[in-house]
């Protein structure tokens, strides 16, 4: 069996699961706690970050050499071209993405990361974190907000960032025909490229199925649902809606154990 280590509000790690789950390969999806879990990626992948996949005796670190490993050992249902033009476009657009990915994680955390039902997200419904919430809500915020230097004028400047490189995928996927409503970002099939830029951009618009859902009792800060309700009028943000309603075929629940 294999076991995805993960953080479940964690965008990154949401690729992965995307991941695993269009390749139709079974896996446990393994939270951990924040922090510590440096000594476990730090041995087996040599770094500081989630998500972290274990298959029988191999590790793998980092989204994006997750991918890489899957497609290289799983061969049905690739989602890396091997011809050199769509695999270069493939590679630069997964760039962007963990780029747009960080920025968009620091800019939302502005908002979120004192709104209780973030927290409930990061501590989860069972475990250690769970039983000890009280005690360690306040340790994790803070841990978070040092961490991405969550302030309002980095956050600013992220959220310029952010515009930049959605302008850029956005002008990728236009120039390969589509206008949000049909086609992907490289060549006429689903790609790795899709399911990176998706998987860091849906923070943005609170899917459902995903961590990023807004309760109903829950109020959105106001900037977020004004760049939501923006981003929806525009190719970007329905392409990746609509990727997400048709391509997006969870088998794990993003809650994890």
């Amino acid at each position: 069996m294999r076991t995805l280590f993960q953080f479940p509000l964690s965008h990154y790690c949401e690729k992965a699961r995307w991941l695993l789950d269009h390749k139709e390969l079974d896996y446990v999806a393994k939270n951990i706690i924040p922090g510590p879990h440096r000594l476990l990626t730090r041995w087996h992948a040599s770094n500081d970050t989630l998500p972290l996949l274990k298959d029988k005796k191999t590790w793998i670190g980092e989204s994006t050499e997750i991918a890489f490993y899957l497609d290289g050992v799983y061969a049905e249902k690739p989602l890396i071209s091997n011809d050199p033009k769509q695999r270069s476009a493939i590679v630069a657009l997964d760039k962007q993405a963990n780029e747009l990915g960080y920025h968009v994680r620091r800019w939302m955390y502005l908002y979120l990361i004192d709104v209780p039902h973030t927290m409930d997200i990061m501590v989860g419904e069972r475990g250690f974190l769970h039983t000890f919430k009280g005690l360690m809500t306040p340790i994790i915020k803070k841990g978070v907000k040092d961490l991405y230097k969550i302030n309002p004028e980095k956050a600013a400047k992220s959220k310029e960032r952010i515009d930049v490189l959605i302008d850029e995928i956005e002008a990728v996927l236009l120039a390969n025909g589509s206008d949000g409503k049909h086609g992907y970002l490289v060549g006429k099939q689903f790609s790795f490229a899709d399911i990176a830029v998706c998987a860091l951009a849906a923070p943005l618009f609170g899917i459902e199925g995903t961590p990023w859902v807004v309760p109903n009792h829950v109020v959105p800060p106001e900037p977020l649902e004004q760049y939501k309700q923006a981003l929806l009028a525009r190719p970007f943000g329905q392409y990746v809606t609509r990727v997400y309603a048709s391509d997006r075929k969870a088998r794990v629940d993003w809650r994890g154990q």
